[in-house]
């Protein structure tokens, strides 16, 4: 499809989809050039677009010009959006990297496919257990607070090593691998440290019980520190305003 064509089918002008298309062919070179500088193919980074507070037509017109997957931080916006583009015939992988609450996993059952925010060990069972009572296996990771910053979510990295074996006994989920979530440096390049050390994290678990086939995604990146992540090994970047630009504000 062409401009004008996306425009028709997301509801957008035809400046807005030129603006989109712009922002995400840069962001895609970003990538590109990002992973050959660390001497790695290009194509094993998954581009994960985040058009949060965003309207579906938004996303729409991301998944229109090649994007094939978009992430969301909460629930309710995820489902109202993929139930927006299925109506649409848009089909793209859905992640959910925001904070999960037990109380709203049975709505994402059979709906993503990753959800990168397991942030415990309670979370890890509830999803298992429903997953396993649907006949489903949910593809999840699970998410370390490398950084210890009281504001983040997640598992300490001590105790992700030492419950590793329960972790990977758990029936109904497959774990993928790890999230994590750098702070918010006004130099992206303090966050580099954050990165290694979870691709070290990463690396040690993969060479113990949860050491599967597909055990295979490290998930940390994000529009201000995405290159830096890719440079520690990220296999998934989760990229908002550098693709979508600046978000409305919120009321």
């Amino acid at each position: 499809m062409d401009n004008e064509q996306i425009a028709r089918v997301a509801g957008l002008t035809v400046a807005e989809v030129e603006a989109l298309s712009s922002r995400l062919a840069q962001v895609r070179l970003s990538v590109a050039a990002a992973a050959q500088a660390a001497g790695r193919d290009p194509a094993e980074i998954t581009l994960v677009g985040v058009s949060k507070f965003l309207p579906a037509s938004m996303a729409a017109a991301a998944v229109c010009l090649g994007l094939q997957d978009l992430g969301e931080n909460r629930v309710q916006e995820m489902l109202a959006k993929q139930d927006d583009l299925t109506a649409r015939s848009l089909h793209p992988a859905w992640h959910l990297i925001g904070t999960l609450q037990k109380n709203k996993v049975k709505y994402l059952l059979g709906r993503t496919a990753l959800i990168h925010s397991v942030d415990s060990a309670d979370l890890l069972q509830e999803i298992a257990s429903r997953s396993t009572k649907a006949g489903l296996v949910t593809d999840v990771l699970l998410q370390v607070n490398t950084a210890h910053e009281a504001t983040k979510h997640g598992f300490d990295p001590d105790e992700l090593i030492t419950g590793a074996s329960s972790f990977s006994e758990q029936s109904g989920v497959r774990i993928r691998g790890l999230m994590t979530m750098a702070p918010l440096f006004a130099d992206p390049e303090l966050a580099r440290p954050v990165f290694a050390q979870t691709q070290e994290l990463f690396a040690s678990l993969a060479e113990g019980p949860l050491g599967t086939a597909f055990f295979n995604n490290l998930s940390m990146g994000m529009s201000q520190d995405y290159i830096q992540a890719i440079a520690c090994g990220a296999t998934h970047v989760r990229i908002g305003t550098a693709i979508f630009g600046p978000r409305p504000p919120l009321v």
